[in-house]
């Protein structure tokens, strides 16, 4: 039988640790708390958790600080921060998810289970080598290149970038992305694709042409420019 999958919950505020560990537990995580940056790392290093709900707001280390030294453990934001810019800060650490307070404990169980899902069920792509115009993803070594330069990825990213590969010249909506990429069997929040198109683009498109492209009011496509668009 699977063991629970266990989280641990960072926030400096007694009341939220206190009402997301009991409610955590209620569906069968197993649970550790801490107030503190330093003391999450001890955490991590000590209960090994298969999760992190991180605040930003910590009175030593800040959660971008603890999230940049928490190598490979997936991250949920749960955060009174919610500027477009604390959003892509946070999820170009590598973070999977971001909620803001006041938040519905209900959507942030959803949110935990789908990144669970999504950590444990990631598989490269069908083909180990996708390929548009200059851009080469190769599955099998985790790398990406543009032009030939290596270009470093998260996870996520990585993930983002397969399947807008998989779908080059097809546009993909964001409800698309969600339920391919996140595997979120819920109605999540479109911003967290909009935050990581954003900085997907700021590693691949430094280089010409721009390859990722937004149709307003569809979602996105990996393409050459149009004529009329250079």
């Amino acid at each position: 039988m699977d063991r629970p999958a266990k989280v641990l919950v960072v926030d400096d505020e007694p009341n939220i640790r206190t009402l997301l560990a009991q409610t955590l537990r209620l569906v069968s995580f197993e649970v550790r708390t801490a107030e503190s940056g330093s003391h999450a790392l001890t955490a991590v290093r000590e209960f090994e958790p298969d999760i992190v709900v991180l605040d930003v707001m910590l009175p030593d280390l800040d959660g971008f600080e603890v999230a940049r030294r928490l190598g490979e453990v997936p991250v949920l934001f749960l955060t009174a921060r919610d500027a477009v810019e604390d959003r892509v800060q946070g999820l170009s650490l590598g973070a999977d998810d971001y909620v803001a307070k006041p938040f519905s404990l209900e959507e942030v169980v959803l949110r935990i289970k789908a990144i669970l899902r999504r950590s444990r069920a990631s598989a490269p792509p069908d083909r180990e080598l996708l390929a548009y115009a200059d851009l080469e993803l190769d599955a099998a070594a985790h790398e990406v290149r543009r032009g030939g330069i290596l270009v470093d990825l998260s996870p996520t990213e990585f993930n983002l970038l397969a399947y807008l590969l998989a779908n080059a010249g097809l546009v993909v909506s964001k409800a698309q992305i969600l339920d391919q990429v996140w595997r979120y069997d819920f109605d999540g929040d479109s911003s967290i694709v909009e935050s990581y198109v954003y900085y997907l683009r700021k590693k691949i498109d430094r280089w010409d042409p721009p390859l990722i492209h937004t149709v307003r009011g569809v979602g996105y496509t990996l393409r050459l420019p149009r004529r009329d668009e250079t």
